[in-house]
C-alpha cells in the first residue's frame, strides 16, 4: 500500500509542475469469482471429488495525457484466497506489472507506442486481452499506428529474451515467443468493416545439441463484420504456414456468425466454427492443426474450456456448431448457449479402429447484473455430456456421468480521481 501512494503522489506531482494542460485519472479494479469445478477442462474420473475455490483480481490503473503523450501505468494482484496464511509478512505472487506503456501522437493520424500493452483485435480470435484469467495477456511490444478516417493500419514488433545477457544463452528461450511481427489493417465501408491481419510469430528451439534456431509461423486471414437494423453477422477466415519446431505447418480456420434481433430485448445468433486438424493415423511430420495464438480462447467453443484454452493443441481439429440466445430485461442480461462437437478428422481407439466423430454437447447459462455504474454481478452454469470419443482424446478411462461447472463474480470498478 505504501507503494502504491509513492507512485499516485509521484503522478500528481508530475501534474502540479507541468506547464502544458495534462490530465490524470486513476481508478480500481477488484474482481473476486467464485468457481465449482466438476470435469472442467477435462471429464472427471469416477472417485474423484469436484473443487473449488476463490481467486481474485486487484488492479490499479493510471491514464496520463498531455498534449501529444499518453501513458498508462497498470499494476495488478493476483490471488486464490487462502494462498499465504492470514499473518504473512509477504504476498505469494506480489505485485506485477500488467501494462506500462508511454504514446507519442505525432499527428492525429499518426501515432507510436511502446512499453508493456494488451494487443487486441477485432472479435479477439488469434489477438486478444483474455480479460477472462485474473491475470489477462499483454505484451512487451512497439506498436505505429496510422488511422485516418474510416481507416487504421498498425504494425506491431516484439522481441524477447529471459534476462541482460551478456552472451547468446545456450539454451532455448521458452517463457514466450523470441519475436513477433504483425500488420493489421481496418477500413469501414458502409454496413460492411473488413479486417486484415498478417502474424508472424518466431519461437527458439534447440535442433540439436547446443545449436538453437527460431522457426517462424505465419497467420494470415480476414475478419468481416455486417451490421443492419436487426441483422448482423461476421466471418473470420485465417490459414497458417511456415514452421513450427523444425517442421512445416499448414493449417485453416473458418468461423461464422449470423445474428437476428427478434425484439430489442432477445436476439438469437447461429454460429459454426471449424478449426484443422489432423488424422491420428497420420504419420507425416507437418503440423496441420490451426492454432488461435494468442486469441481469447475462453469465449469461444464452450466455457468449459476443453478446446485450445492450455489443450487440444497439434490435435484433431475442431467443428463447434452453437446457437446463442441473448435476453436484457433492464439491468440484467441473460444468456443460453448449446454447443455440438464434433472432430473434423480421425480419431482412434484403444485398438486403432476408428471412432465417432461425435465428441460432445456443451450447454451454457450466464446472467449479468449491474447493482451500480460500477458495479456487475455475474454468474454461469455449464454443463458438458461427453462423448466416447472425447473421453479418449482426453485420455479419460472411467469418466464420471456429470460434468459441470458454475461460478459467480463481483467486479468493482470505482474510479479513485480525475485531474485536469
Amino acid at each position: 500500500m505504501k507503494a502504491l501512494k509513492i507512485i499516485g503522489l509521484s503522478f500528481i506531482a508530475m501534474i502540479s509542475l507541468g506547464t502544458h494542460a495534462q490530465e490524470l485519472d486513476a481508478n480500481l479494479q477488484f474482481r473476486p469469482r467464485y468457481e465449482y469445478r466438476n470435469g472442467f477442462k477435462s471429464p472427471i474420473s469416477n472417485g474423484e471429488d469436484a473443487t473449488s475455490f476463490v481467486s481474485q483480481r486487484s488492479r490499479l490503473n493510471f491514464n496520463f495525457k498531455q498534449e501529444k503523450l499518453k501513458a498508462k501505468l497498470t499494476l495488478q494482484n493476483i490471488r486464490s484466497w487462502g494462498d499465504v496464511s492470514t499473518t504473512a509478512t509477504a504476498d505469494k505472487n506480489g505485485v506485477a506489472v500488467f501494462e506500462a506503456w508511454a504514446q507519442y501522437d505525432f499527428s492525429p493520424n499518426w501515432s507510436a507506442r511502446f512499453g508493456r500493452q494488451v494487443i487486441s483485435y477485432d472479435n479477439q480470435r488469434i489477438l486478444g486481452e483474455i480479460d477472462w484469467i485474473q491475470q489477462g495477456q499483454s505484451h512487451d511490444a512497439a506498436l505505429f499506428s496510422f488511422h485516418p478516417k474510416n481507416h487504421q493500419l498498425d504494425l506491431g514488433f516484439a522481441m524477447n529474451a529471459n534476462a541482460e545477457n551478456l552472451v547468446a544463452p545456450k539454451t532455448p528461450y521458452i517463457t514466450n515467443y523470441k519475436s513477433m511481427q504483425y500488420a493489421w489493417y481496418h477500413t469501414q465501408i458502409g454496413k460492411i468493416s473488413s479486417s486484415f491481419l498478417v502474424l508472424n510469430t518466431g519461437y527458439e528451439f534447440e535442433k540439436s545439441v547446443g545449436n538453437l534456431e527460431v522457426d517462424y509461423k505465419q497467420t494470415f486471414g480476414t475478419y468481416l463484420v455486417f451490421k443492419d437494423k436487426k441483422w448482423d453477422s461476421n466471418l473470420g477466415l485465417y490459414g497458417q504456414t511456415g514452421k513450427s519446431f523444425n517442421n512445416n505447418v499448414s493449417a485453416w480456420y473458418a468461423g461464422a456468425n449470423l445474428g437476428y434481433a427478434l425484439t430489442d430485448a432477445f436476439k438469437a445468433t447461429l454460429g459454426y466454427e471449424f478449426l484443422s486438424g489432423k488424422d491420428q493415423d497420420n504419420t507425416s511430420l507437418t503440423v496441420k492443426s490451426f492454432s488461435p495464438i494468442f486469441g481469447t480462447n475462453h469465449a469461444f467453443n464452450g466455457f468449459m474450456d476443453y478446446f485450445y484454452v492450455g489443450n487440444h493443441q497439434n490435435s484433431v481439429g475442431l467443428q463447434d456448431a452453437y446457437l446463442k440466445l441473448n435476453y436484457s430485461l433492464k439491468k440484467w442480461q441473460f444468456t443460453l448457449t448449446p454447443h455440438v462437437f464434433n472432430a473434423p478428422n480421425t480419431v482412434l481407439d484403444v485398438s486403432n479402429e476408428k471412432m465417432d466423430s461425435y465428441l460432445g454437447t456443451e450447454i451454457d447459462f450466464t446472467l449479468g447484473y449491474a447493482v451500480q455504474k460500477d458495479i456487475m454481478v455475474s454468474a454461469g452454469y455449464s454443463q458438458m455430456f461427453v462423448s466416447a470419443t472425447l473421453e479418449r482424446l482426453k485420455n479419460v478411462t472411467d469418466a464420471a456421468n456429470t460434468n459441470n461447472w458454475a461460478w459467480v463474480m463481483i467486479s468493482f470498478n470505482p474510479k479513485l480521481f480525475s485531474l485536469k
